[in-house]
C-alpha cells in the first residue's frame, strides 16, 4: 500500500478538483446570493436604482440602541408592484415638505449588503423627490412644490 493520500492532486484529477472548488464556492454568502438571484427576488425594487410610489402615511421610528432620537420616515407603496416599504426623508424638515398621497421617488439607503445603514432599524430606501420635485432644492427653497 502506497503513502499517498485520498485527495486529489494526480494527473488526471481535474475534474475532482473542480467538484471540490464548487462545493465551496457555495459555502460563499455573496456568491450564492448572486447565483439564486436573491435580490431580484427579494428587493422590493426587484434591482431597479430607483422606484416610484404613493405615500400611505407618515411614521417616527426610534433609533437603534445607543442613539437616542425620532428618526422622520413615510411608508410608501410602489406603483411597479403594490409592495409597501419604508423609506427616510433624509436631513433637516424634509419630512414637512411630504404629505400624505404625494408621488414619491425612491432610492437605497446604501447600507452594506444593501441592508439598512447605521442607526435606522429596518429602513432601507430614502426619499429623493416628491411630485417630481427634487427634496433637497425644496428643503433649500429654490424650488415650490406644485400644487395638485
Amino acid at each position: 500500500m502506497s503513502k499517498r493520500s485520498k485527495g486529489a492532486n494526480g494527473e488526471f484529477a481535474g475534474r475532482n478538483l473542480d467538484r471540490k472548488r464548487m462545493h465551496f464556492k457555495w459555502k460563499s454568502k455573496r456568491w450564492k446570493a448572486k447565483k439564486l438571484n436573491l435580490k431580484k427576488k427579494y428587493d422590493a425594487m426587484e434591482g431597479a436604482p430607483l422606484a416610484s410610489g404613493i405615500v400611505i402615511e407618515k411614521v417616527t421610528l426610534e433609533q437603534k440602541q445607543p442613539h437616542s432620537g425620532l428618526i422622520k420616515c413615510v411608508k410608501v407603496q410602489l406603483k411597479k408592484n403594490g409592495r409597501v416599504v419604508t423609506a427616510h426623508a433624509p436631513r433637516d424638515k424634509a419630512i414637512t415638505f411630504i404629505n400624505e398621497h404625494d408621488e414619491v421617488l425612491i432610492a437605497g439607503l446604501g447600507g452594506s449588503q444593501k441592508g439598512q445603514m447605521g442607526s435606522i432599524p429596518g429602513v432601507r430606501y430614502k426619499v429623493v423627490k416628491v411630485n417630481g420635485v427634487d427634496l433637497q432644492a425644496l428643503r433649500h427653497g429654490k424650488k415650490e412644490k406644485p400644487k395638485r
